[in-house]
């Protein structure tokens, strides 16, 4: 793999920082699906190790870091949603009751540390409103996915899910506050940034849950169901859109309210579209090998639903080998700027085919 160390010494200390824990959030986010090669990768793809230890500094610790992130989110998701007339109360503690049941809170850490790369740490409190609206929106698809129309799971992060708690009716329309609430929440508290910025964010926001976005990945995932004839495009088409569309919009709406070029945002599109991919192929692989108890969601539900899966189209040893490599980012030869040379990684993956 060819590397960029002449290039690295032109970031500032706070830069190199900044991008590694972009890269270093995104290995985290394997870990739940036991990727510990991804780590690195991760590495591979800021220089070396060596410069990875000048980069974050010899202390540092990714999952320290990471926390320390998740407890200004938590605080901000709590504040987020208070009740706001007796009569919605039923709805906001459904609503609640989804958005405050843990995870790892990796789509707004990923959110903020893209808005730090460009605008240093006064860009965290400018982009955590759209923090908060990226859990919203994935917290939506969770009570969505797990209803009975759907994919029928009454287990969710090692909880009854929101349906079972509070009836499906309750849960669909808590889903559906959630998600208007999420561009309410951008508009109304996103403070400090340019309006076209901050209306750049709301539109990608619009996009990545819409029909070309999570709400179609999961139409297409639903169709394919049981299908026989459903290709490896087919696939890729639904973790494109159900999966990973979200992740790209959080690394990329960051980066914008930080302040970054339409280069740069185009640069971070291209990683988060592959670390999205990965973690999905990743997902599928865990589904038939890690037992309830270590997903916190009921084990061999794809199987149950005969879902289209990459374990089910190419085999687990072929799906570890398209996650590995989805997950062996690649820097590109397009682009070579001080910034973008640490960030322009595609994967091997997109350029073949089996």
């Amino acid at each position: 793999m060819a590397k960029f160390n002449a290039k690295l010494p032109k970031l500032t200390h706070e830069e190199f920082r900044a991008m590694a824990i972009v890269v270093l959030i995104s290995a985290l986010a394997y870990s739940k699906a036991g990727t510990r090669a991804l780590g690195a990768v991760a590495l591979r793809a800021v220089g070396t190790s060596q410069v990875h230890a000048s980069v974050v500094g010899a202390g540092f610790d990714i999952a320290t870091y990471l926390e320390a992130r998740k407890v200004i989110v938590e605080k901000a998701l709590d504040e987020s949603l208070p009740v706001m007339h007796e009569n919605a109360r039923e709805i906001t503690e459904s609503m609640r009751y989804s958005l405050m049941a843990g995870g790892k809170r990796i789509r707004p850490a990923l959110c903020l540390a893209a808005a730090e790369l460009f605008g240093g740490q006064a860009a965290i409190a400018a982009a955590m409103p759209t923090a908060v609206a990226l859990e919203m929106i994935h917290t939506m698809s969770l009570i969505h996915d797990d209803l009975p129309a759907m994919d029928n799971d009454d287990l969710r992060r090692g909880k009854p899910t929101n349906h079972v708690l509070y009836g499906e009716p309750l849960a669909i329309l808590a889903g559906d506050a959630l998600l208007s609430t999420s561009f309410e929440h951008v508009a109304a508290h996103t403070k400090g940034v340019p309006a076209e910025r901050v209306v750049d964010v709301l539109r990608r926001l619009g996009t990545c849950v819409g029909a070309v976005g999570l709400a179609g990945g999961q139409a297409m995932d639903i169709k394919c169901e049981a299908d026989p004839n459903v290709s490896l495009d087919d696939l890729t088409w639904i973790h494109t859109h159900k999966t990973a569309a979200l992740l790209q919009a959080s690394v990329a709406c960051g980066a914008i309210l930080g302040g970054a070029s339409a280069a740069d945002v185009r640069a971070l599109e291209t990683y988060a579209l592959k670390i999205g991919l990965a973690f999905q192929v990743a997902d599928d692989i865990l589904d038939v090998t890690a037992t309830s108890e270590e997903l916190g969601k009921t084990a061999g539900k794809d199987l149950t639903m005969d879902k289209t899966t990459y374990p089910k189209l190419l085999g687990l040893e072929k799906s570890k080998q398209a996650r590995a490599r989805a997950a062996a980012l690649r820097p590109s030869a397009r682009r070579r700027g001080p910034r973008r040379a640490c960030l322009l990684y595609t994967s091997d993956a997109a350029d073949e085919e089996d």
